[in-house]
């Protein structure tokens, strides 16, 4: 196995954060398969510059994922029709998984863009600042698409749980926040 000499570190970081990356994959393209791609995509880059990347192998591989992602809109101009996947993760409630499968299709008719930078920024839980340096963009780049994105999500279709507008259940929004006092995601 003279390969794996070279990528000390590597069967490391897929073991122990793959699910984590795969899942993140998933909800940039919006499919299992798309995200299985994706990320063997940047798998594939990160072992091309392994010995530029040995210090911090996953911070270049996520930042290759977000780029992909984006490469790929520009590359067809026409998104993809998303089937409705649901990332790895362990079983949880019916309201749960509705609630993650309506999230998942409401992601998938973002652009990319917009995608991405929700992920970072909800998904991953990054900063501005560091959703800007995972993205090379701007901090104030980074938050006009993070509020594009999310307004486009709040005025798409109701999302799991919602009822007609007159009924007492519909002023509560995801994760029971009232709407119009800031309902997005933190």
């Amino acid at each position: 196995m003279f390969w794996r000499r070279g990528f000390d570190g590597l069967d490391a970081l897929v073991a122990e954060r793959g699910g984590a990356l795969l899942a993140t994959a998933v909800l940039l393209t919006g499919s299992r398969v798309a995200g299985e791609d994706l990320l063997q995509g940047a798998l594939e880059r990160l072992m091309r510059s392994w010995g530029r990347v040995r210090e911090d192998p996953e911070r270049y591989l996520r930042r290759t994922m977000y780029h992909l992602a984006v490469d790929q809109w520009r590359v067809r101009r026409r998104p993809e029709v998303a089937l409705v996947a649901e990332p790895p993760g362990e079983p949880d409630g019916a309201d749960a998984v509705a609630l993650r499968q309506a999230l998942m299709q409401a992601l998938a008719q973002l652009p990319p863009r917009q995608r991405a930078v929700l992920v970072l920024r909800y998904w991953e839980q990054l900063s501005e600042a560091e959703a800007a340096d995972v993205l090379g963009c701007s901090v104030g780049t980074v938050k006009s698409t993070a509020s594009r994105g999310l307004s486009r999500l709040r005025s798409s279709r109701p999302v799991c749980g919602r009822r007609s507008p007159g009924s007492p259940a519909a002023a509560t929004s995801w994760r029971g926040r009232r709407e119009g006092t800031g309902g997005a995601p933190r």
